[in-house]
């Protein structure tokens, strides 16, 4: 078992957080996840209220890592793989600030490691001349989702869709 003093978390938006925290799921470092709602006003939002937009929450995934045996980098890496970070406020057809994309950091060094990526991702001419829309802000409370939500693609028998997400690195 994994010595709880040494694991660190790290929080996506990347649209629908059901395919966020599956991709995150088959990552084998990965400790757990959580899907929840993050970078809003109201507090203890429900899916309803944020699904309508009035809250300013994001779909979001808190991932749960060792730093030990897993980068940050590498996080970075499978979340830039598995959505369009060039769109605005929408995911394929989910369409509303709740499914933008973001990076919520933790630490200084997890902001700078973010902005060094999303940096070196809009030099790499993988979107053309579409910026990266993606923000990056400091992480605040992160909201638990109803427990319907939670590794609903495992519950329902589903897997990550296909081609979704290349393996980082190859």
């Amino acid at each position: 078992m994994a010595d709880e003093q040494n694991l660190e978390k790290a929080t996506f938006a990347a649209g629908c957080f059901w395919g966020v925290e599956a991709s995150f799921r088959q990552e084998e470092c990965v400790i757990d996840t959580a899907v929840g709602y993050t970078g809003g006003r109201k507090e203890y939002p429900t899916y309803e209220e944020v699904c309508s937009g009035t809250t300013g929450h994001a779909e979001a995934v808190e991932v749960t890592y060792n730093p030990a045996k897993v980068t940050y980098e590498h996080l970075l890496s499978v979340f830039w793989s598995i959505h369009d970070p060039t769109q605005v406020n929408r995911q394929g057809p989910d369409i509303g600030t709740n499914y933008r994309s973001a990076i919520f950091y933790h630490t200084p060094a997890q902001k700078a490691a973010g902005e060094a990526s999303k940096e070196e991702l809009a030099r790499s001419g993988k979107y053309g001349k579409r910026p990266i829309a993606t923000e990056i802000t400091p992480a605040p409370r992160f909201w638990r989702a109803e427990e319907y939500h939670q590794r609903y693609f495992e519950k329902h028998g589903f897997t990550c869709p296909a081609g979704r997400r290349e393996r980082p690195g190859g």
